[in-house]
Parts: C-alpha cells; sequence; structure tokens
C-alpha cells in the first residue's frame, strides 16, 4: 500500500511540475504581448510551451513505467465518480477575452478540473479501503455506503442524536471512522478528511442543499 501511495504521490507531482512548466512558458509568452508580439507569434509560443511539457512528461513515463500508472483513471474504473464542474465557459462571453476579468486560459481550466477531480478520487480510494481509513476490524466506509449512497452532505450541519449536538459533515465521517469502521479520528485538516468530504459532497453533485433534513 505505502509502495501504491508513493507512486501515486510521484506521478502527481511529475504531471504538475509539467503543468508548472508549461504555465512559466506561457506567462514568459504572455510577457511578450506586451512588447509587441503578435497574436500568431504568441500562439506559436504556447503551442511549444504545451510541446516541452508534453515531451518532458513522456520522457518521466518512459523511464519509469510502473510510477506512470495513472491511478486516477485506475480508481475511475473500479468506482462510478462524478466529474467536476465544467468551467470552459469562462472563457467566452461577459468573462471572454478583453474583459478586464477575463484572464483565465484552457491550462487554468484544465488544472482545476484535473486537481478538483484528484482530491475527489483519493476521497473514493479511501472512502473503499479499509486500511487506508485505518480500519482494526476491516471495515470500509462503503460496507454501509456503496460509492457514497446515503451520506446526504447536502443535510449539514444538522443535529445528530448519536453525538447529542449539531454536526458538520467532518464530524459525522469521524463518528463512522471511530465506530463501525474502529479506526483513529482525523483533524480536520488531514488530507484524508479533506479527500473524504471532497468524495461524499462530489457524489451528490446536482442535490439542492438542505441543512438540518432528517
Amino acid at each position: 500500500m505505502q509502495t501504491r501511495i508513493r507512486r501515486a504521490l510521484l506521478t502527481s507531482v511529475c504531471a504538475a511540475c509539467a503543468l508548472l512548466l508549461w504555465a512559466a512558458y506561457n506567462h514568459g509568452i504572455a510577457a511578450d504581448c506586451s512588447d509587441g508580439a503578435s497574436e500568431s507569434e504568441i500562439a506559436a509560443g504556447l503551442i511549444a510551451g504545451k510541446l516541452l511539457a508534453d515531451a518532458h512528461m513522456d520522457q518521466w513515463k518512459r523511464k519509469n513505467p510502473e510510477r506512470a500508472k495513472d491511478w486516477v483513471a485506475e480508481e475511475k474504473e473500479r468506482h462510478a465518480i462524478k466529474p467536476p464542474a465544467d468551467n470552459s465557459d469562462l472563457l467566452k462571453g461577459d468573462q471572454g477575452k478583453g474583459h478586464k476579468y477575463g484572464q483565465y486560459t484552457e491550462l487554468d481550466i484544465l488544472m482545476w478540473a484535473r486537481e478538483t477531480e484528484k482530491m475527489v478520487v483519493d476521497g473514493s480510494r479511501i472512502f473503499h479501503d479499509a486500511n487506508a481509513l485505518g480500519s482494526t476490524v476491516a471495515v470500509s466506509c462503503d460496507m454501509c455506503h456503496p460509492d457514497g449512497a446515503n451520506t446526504h452532505p447536502e443535510t449539514y450541519p444538522k443535529f445528530q442524536a448519536q453525538m447529542g449536538r449539531t454536526v458538520l459533515l467532518r464530524d459525522m465521517i469521524n463518528w463512522c471512522i471511530e465506530h463501525p469502521v474502529r479506526g483513529k479520528r482525523l483533524d480536520a485538516d488531514d488530507s484524508k478528511m479533506r479527500a473524504l468530504e471532497a468524495y461524499i459532497l462530489a457524489q451528490r453533485k446536482g442535490t439542492p442543499l438542505n441543512y438540518g433534513k432528517h
């Protein structure tokens, strides 16, 4: 399990480095715009930046075939995961090119989607893995909540009788970890807690908020 996690982290770091390399190159090209570069020159520079980032990533994948496995794709094949919102509309209309707030690029939209989905998919991995949850009785969240069913994150905050107080979603997650799962509670800012919250919320995409609902 530790080897798999290390592999996943290394893959994510390398992918992020490639994106940053592309972004840095694009930033340099954008700066050239103020020096009188034409739109065609800028477009050519953007393409060159992407090709450079892709080449570096391809080289790393060929040297590290085991580490380069796409753990996000593998998890999505195993479990149904709702996709993140499509923000491509920010590139056109009122916030399109020329607008004072229209500073977003296709790279921004891609990065937002990938990073958001990556956190959600990591939550799915933990949700379905008793060892990742720290269970002492081989119990994982999906045994009671297949694919995040019956978690109702849209109803929090709400009063929970078993705790005798009004709680947030993360409080309920910890209650489940400590009781049915028989593991140790997670800090609110723990990466596992953040990923679990992200996954549970994502699985209820499109559901209206209705806090306090039982």
